[in-house]
C-alpha cells in the first residue's frame, strides 16, 4: 500500500541554502525554490528505483557498443620433464616443458583469455575445454585464431596489449623478439602496440624453483 510523509512546517530562509552558481560547465546552476509543505510519495519512490533498474539493465544489454574494452589474462603450467617449452609459439630450448593437453603455451593461452575477458566470453578452458580429444597437443595458434575472429566479428580490434612471462629459467631476452613476433603475426597487429617483459620469481614458491611458469597479459580493444 502506497503512502506518504507530509511536513507542514514552513521554512524561512533568507539565502537559498540550495542555489549554487558556477560557471564551471560540469557543475550547472541548481535552484531549490523553498515551499510551505514537502510530500514525499513513497509510490513515487519506488517507482523512481525501479526505472533506474531498468535503466541499468538497458545499459548492460547493449555495453558492446562501448568504444573500447579492456581484458585481463593469466595462464599458469607446470614444468615436467619430456614436454617442448613452446612460448609465444617458439620452441625454447629447455630440460623440460608444459604439461598440458593442448601444447601448453603458456603465453598464448593466456593472450587468448585478455581477448576472451574484454569481450565477455567464457574463457578458453569452457571453449577448449582439455577434455575434448580434438585439442590433443593443438598448436595454441588455432586457439589465437579463433579469438581474434571472435574479437573481429564483435567488431573490435586490437588497441594494444602488454604482457609478463614469469619464470626462473630459462633467459628469455635471447627469444624475445621472434616471441613478440609471432604474436604480432597471430593478432595481426603492429609491433608499436604488442609489449612483451619477462620476469623471474626469485627463487620463490613453484615459480622461482623451476617447477611452474606463469603469464600476466592485459589487452585494450578499440571498437572499429
Amino acid at each position: 500500500m502506497a503512502s506518504s510523509l507530509s511536513f507542514s512546517t514552513p521554512i524561512h530562509t533568507k539565502q537559498n541554502p540550495f542555489s549554487y552558481h558556477s560557471s564551471n560547465p560540469f557543475f550547472p546552476q541548481l535552484t531549490h525554490k523553498p515551499s510551505r509543505s514537502l510530500i514525499v510519495s513513497c509510490a513515487a519512490t519506488t517507482s523512481s528505483i525501479e526505472a533506474a533498474t531498468q535503466t541499468s539493465s538497458t545499459t548492460t544489454i547493449s555495453s558492446k557498443s562501448l568504444p573500447f574494452r579492456v581484458g585481463h589474462g593469466f595462464d599458469l603450467h607446470r614444468l615436467e620433464p619430456g614436454y617442448p617449452l613452446i612460448i609465444g609459439g617458439i620452441n625454447i630450448p629447455h630440460d623440460r616443458g608444459c604439461e598440458a593437453h593442448s601444447d601448453g603455451d603458456v603465453l598464448l593461452h593466456c593472450v587468448v583469455d585478455a581477448i576472451l575477458g574484454a569481450l565477455g566470453l567464457p574463457d578458453i578452458g569452457q571453449i577448449f575445454p582439455d577434455t575434448d580429444p580434438k585439442w590433443k597437443g593443438a598448436p595454441s595458434s588455432v586457439f589465437m585464431e579463433e579469438a581474434v575472429r571472435l574479437m573481429h566479428e564483435a567488431g573490435y580490434e586490437l588497441g594494444n596489449l602488454d604482457a609478463t612471462l614469469i619464470l626462473q629459467r630459462p633467459k628469455v631476452s635471447p627469444h624475445k623478439e621472434a616471441i613478440r613476433a609471432n604474436l604480432c603475426k597471430l593478432l595481426g597487429a603492429d609491433p608499436s602496440v604488442v609489449n612483451l617483459k619477462a620476469k623471474t620469481h626469485e627463487k620463490v614458491d613453484s615459480l622461482g624453483e623451476n617447477r611452474s611458469i606463469a603469464a600476466h597479459t592485459v589487452v585494450l580493444l578499440m571498437k572499429k
